[in-house]
């Protein structure tokens, strides 16, 4: 009888027997992975730069343009749009909120009060032994496993980290907010663009070798 290999070999093929993706995939799934999150982006970006050195009108012309295109790209190759309408957003907040006051500067606001609540909600996170950056590793990096917070060292580690995410984003949109404040709009676009992912690429190196680092004797919590 040959019924029980074939038996074996169905359900290791049946597609109800198959394991649920894990947290970490899921939300990877949801932000499109880097692709996803470039593609985001690259409206504000565009905005940004035909802000500095032209007006409000061409710098919106210029990024629905590009946004139109990368939707277009992703049509062609079947893929979802989600993404690349979601930068979008941000420059319809700014550039609604730049049309009421009639400020072009205003553009900007929504962007640095989102960093003041984000850095805030790290050093917070981080004061009440809830380390926001520990969490997000969890998610992305170790598949929704939180060992972490049986490891009074990992715990600090991820404190510190958290800390140091906050600061590092306070002081970001603090210097947005100066430029705000004192109406110096091409400083605030190229501070926009300089302090945008430079800093946060630098602090995911950081927190990437600092983590990988202290978890170098237990594997299942560095992958």
């Amino acid at each position: 009888m040959t019924t029980g290999p074939q038996h074996t070999e169905k359900a290791e093929t049946d597609p109800d027997d198959a394991p649920l993706p894990s947290m970490a995939e899921q939300v990877a799934e949801q932000i499109g992975g880097w692709r996803g999150l470039a593609e985001s982006s690259i409206p504000v970006v565009v905005f940004v730069l035909v802000n500095v050195v032209s007006e409000l009108n061409p710098a919106l012309i210029a990024s629905v343009a590009v946004a139109v295109a990368i939707a277009a790209v992703r049509l062609a190759q079947r893929r979802p749009i989600r993404h690349a309408v979601n930068g979008l957003f941000g420059i319809a907040i700014g550039a609604f909120i730049a049309w009421r006051t009639g400020d072009e500067r205003d553009f900007y606001l929504p962007g640095i009060l989102q960093g003041i609540g984000y850095g805030l909600a790290l050093l917070l996170s981080a004061a009440i032994r809830q380390p926001l950056v520990g969490w997000l590793w969890s998610v992305l990096m170790a598949g929704g496993r939180s060992e972490w917070r049986d490891d009074p060292r990992l715990v600090r580690t991820f404190t510190w980290l958290t800390v140091l995410w906050g600061v590092v984003w306070l002081l970001k949109v603090g210097v947005q907010a100066v430029f705000w404040a004192a109406h110096m709009n091409n400083a605030l676009g190229v501070a926009r663009l300089l302090l945008g992912y430079p800093p946060y690429a630098l602090l995911l190196a950081i927190t990437v070798w600092t983590v990988r680092r202290v978890t170098r004797t237990e594997p299942a919590l560095a992958n």
